[in-house]
């Protein structure tokens, strides 16, 4: 007995830890929201703090990007980066410095296209570009640690004891980022500053010991001039075939997302409100600018130097610099010691980048899922969640057994759909507010990102079937769940306008009875026999008095929402409530619950029978609000009132 006791005190435990912070919004009693925390402009870091909140993600790229670009353009590799540089200074920046105008708050191109999409068909928008974002964090979480393995394994202090150990360093760097979250996260813009300051001051020193070697070296750039010209003839062959190897180097456009996403960390000006944070969206600007012309240089000159100073079977698998350009050229001109240092600088903050992008998973899913009741109960709670996306990235892991190449195609992937959808949506944004120039420019951009990314899905699928491979498992789980959280209420605050309370006052006096009434032609002889027929099914006296309740359904794919409610009297003799809302049942179930508290006085509600048949009913609740509405009504009610005898009545006949 004692055993089992134990047992459970410990299963208790262990339950109350992982679920840690979980909200129980949705369940009970409706009840206002809190109103926003004012904004304060003087918090928050300054923007170039910031920018190496996200630069843990962008610059860390710099660790694989030229090994990967060499491989996809052999010796035009420099001139397709330059492509890769101008497409990131004139499309994708201009576009993300108008998401940071149009999503201050941190909500980037996805809210702005949920904005414009309404009902099931938004819904099942964003859950897509859901798919595709979770195909961008998992990957970066899964390739940054393949690559600080490859360092690791690569070393000439340690490749003897590691060899073939790749897989299992991966599994244990990413095991080690779950653990870390596990015990809990707190982003640290201190840690992130001093890894990108180190990172990027050891990688200086690289590149321009490497320019130095070009330089002194002469014959290597007349070897690669030489084997170019012979490979594509001239200069216009080079720039058609450096086009279409482009879309294989898209990884150097990552980090733009993340970037708007840190927005609520920059500090504003004092005289920023939440409404209009003006210099947080000017900081912001700096932030993303500044961000994209340090990753330019940097991408210039090193897939110059790499490609110039590294024999090309070493960019193989299998070579010296697979995965690890630049480090093999820090081994091989700065000594095995300096090599060594920046191994480590490279493993810590390619691992960093992982934990950025583990951040990101956990305020991106919560951010939309819940609000569409599409996420379990404890997907609330950060534990389960990392220990989910852990799961996912180990087997993602094993899939592509820790290949840096193999998973470039999904990463660039995840990386172009986010671009392309965000160009997307500012070129929208742009058209509506009148700016013909600006409408023209982004939509140029937009089919740039959009041939890229197709160009992209057909050279290297593995991305795309990724990708759906999450939209599926997100659209699946997303829809059990909202079916099984079908009879929550879900309706976060009742307002009552005055004579929709002088109503209710009124009613409660004696016994506050209230009709459900589809609103039809809402002429006197409509209620009038509503009312006749509710006293016959029912056998209600005569004198009894009761108010109609009517009920308009605005969006059905919206899970929760708050509820205003207005009175009227019709035809100088009925009293009649209206409200909008998104499910019929939900919106009467938390009015009568609200009446109840407000009051103190048990009210009861009366309805017909739905003709039809009643699981087609159901489904026509599930989707579209409306449907078997008594039975629905009494469930929602049941659930989130467990004592009968407090639980307003529900009467259909």
């Amino acid at each position: 007995m004692a055993t089992t006791t134990d047992t459970r005190m410990r299963s208790g435990r262990l339950r109350a830890w992982m679920l840690e912070g979980l909200s129980d919004m949705g369940k009970g009693k409706p009840s206002r929201p809190k109103e926003p925390e004012p904004d304060a402009g003087h918090k928050g870091q300054r923007w170039w703090r910031v920018m190496c909140l996200t630069g843990v993600d962008y610059f860390s790229t710099l660790g694989y990007q030229p090994g990967i670009a060499a491989l996809a353009a052999g010796l035009l590799s420099p001139v397709a980066t330059i492509v890769l540089v101008i497409v990131t200074l004139a499309g994708a920046l201009p576009v993300y410095r108008r998401v940071a105008e149009e999503s201050p708050r941190g909500e980037g191109s996805i809210a702005m296209l949920a904005r414009l999409l309404s009902f099931w068909k938004g819904k099942l928008f964003v859950l897509t570009l859901l798919g595709f974002a979770a195909t961008d964090f998992l990957i970066t979480i899964t390739l940054s640690a393949a690559d600080a393995s490859t360092h690791l394994v690569e070393n000439p202090h340690l490749e003897s004891a590691l060899h073939d150990k790749q897989v299992i360093i991966t599994l244990v760097l990413i095991a080690l980022l779950g653990a870390v979250f596990l015990k809990g996260f707190l982003e640290a813009i201190g840690v992130a500053v001093a890894l990108v300051g180190v990172y990027l001051a050891l990688n200086a020193v690289v590149v321009v010991n490497g320019l130095w070697h070009v330089i002194t070296e002469g014959h290597v750039v007349t070897d690669w001039t030489t084997a170019l010209t012979a490979e594509h003839g001239n200069v216009f062959a080079m720039i058609g075939v450096a086009l279409v190897v482009f879309p294989k180097l898209a990884l150097g456009l990552s980090g733009f997302e993340t970037g708007v996403a840190v927005m609520p960390h920059v500090k504003g000006d004092e005289s920023d409100t939440e409404e209009k944070p003006t210099g947080r969206i000017r900081d912001t600007k700096k932030l993303l600018t500044t961000a994209a012309l340090i990753m330019s240089v940097f991408l210039i000159c090193t897939s110059f130097i790499t490609t110039v100073l590294i024999p090309a079977k070493e960019f193989e698998s299998g070579g010296k610099a697979n995965g690890r350009a630049l480090a093999y050229l820090a081994h091989e001109y700065l000594g095995n010691t300096f090599g060594t240092v920046y191994d480590v600088a490279t493993i810590a903050i390619l691992w960093f980048a992982g934990a950025s992008a583990m951040a990101g998973l956990l305020n991106l899913m919560p951010r939309y899922l819940p609000k569409y009741g599409m996420a379990p109960h404890w997907a609330r709670a950060v534990r389960p969640m990392v220990i989910v996306f852990t799961l996912v990235a180990f087997l993602v892991t094993w899939i592509f057994d820790a290949d840096v190449d193999a998973q470039g195609g999904a990463y660039a992937t995840g990386v172009l759909v986010l671009i392309s959808s965000a160009a997307i949506a500012v070129t929208i944004a742009a058209r509506k507010a009148g700016q013909k120039g600006w409408t023209i420019g982004f939509g140029a951009i937009s089919v740039v990102f959009l041939y890229t990314t197709v160009v992209n899905i057909i050279e290297r699928p593995d991305g795309v079937k990724i990708g759906a491979c999450f939209i599926a498992g997100i659209i699946l789980i997303s829809l059990l769940s909202r079916l099984g959280r079908a009879f929550e209420l879900r309706v976060t605050h009742v307002e009552l306008d005055e004579m929709a309370e002088r109503f209710i006052q009124d009613i409660s006096r004696r016994t506050p009875r209230f009709i459900a009434n589809e609103p039809g032609a809402r002429d006197a002889d409509e209620y009038r026999a509503k009312k006749d027929q509710i006293r016959a099914d029912n056998d209600v006296p005569g004198a009894e008095d009761f108010v109609f309740v009517e009920v308009t359904v605005t969006d059905p794919s919206e899970f929760e929402s708050g509820l205003t409610v207005k009175g009227e009297v019709l035809h100088d003799r009925f009293r009649v409530l209206t409200v909008e809302s998104s499910s019929i049942p939900n919106a009467l179930a938390a009015l009568l619950l609200h009446a109840r508290d407000l009051t103190g006085v048990r009210p009861h509600i009366y309805f017909e029978w739905t003709e039809g048949n009643p699981f087609a009913n159901f489904f026509r609740f599930f989707l579209l609000g409306r449907g078997e509405v008594a039975p629905t009504t009494r469930e929602i009610l049941r659930e989130a009132e467990p004592d009968r005898d407090l639980r307003p009545r529900v009467h259909v006949g």
